[in-house]
């Protein structure tokens, strides 16, 4: 037996507006209240293979590093114009670690981090590029 993700949930005060945030990263819609006279916010539907991002609000604000995080590649589009479009709708760029690492950390509106990786095309690209050497 096993147990299904259902939601990842991310503590916030403003659930309508990260969700519209994290509703534009992922192309998800966006639930303003999946359950009836709640505050809560949603980005993504149950049922459709992936878990819902889900916003529940709390007087406190974040203070110290995420021990979870999400990472992100970019579908239609190069890891630098992923980042331009993410920093345009809110985010903001924490720590660029592509020399080491090929990734860029990035926080949402609130402060939560999260990683840019490359895009598919740029890693099919490098890995092409290295088996041709």
């Amino acid at each position: 037996m096993s147990s299904a993700i259902l939601n990842i949930t991310f503590d916030c005060a403003d659930p309508r507006a990260l969700a519209s945030f994290w509703g534009q990263v992922t192309g998800w819609p966006v639930i303003e209240e999946p359950q009836p006279g709640s505050a809560d916010s949603a980005v993504g539907n149950l049922g459709e293979g992936h878990p819902r991002l889900y916003f529940v609000k709390v007087p406190e604000g974040k203070t110290i590093k995420n021990r979870v995080h999400l990472d992100v590649m970019p579908a239609d589009r190069t890891q630098d114009e992923e980042i331009a479009r993410l920093t345009g709708l809110g985010a903001s760029v924490v720590s660029d670690r592509r020399p080491e690492f090929g990734w860029v950390i990035l926080a949402d509106p609130e402060g939560n981090e999260f990683c840019v990786e490359i895009s598919a095309g740029e890693l099919e690209s490098a890995q092409a590029a290295e088996a041709a050497t």
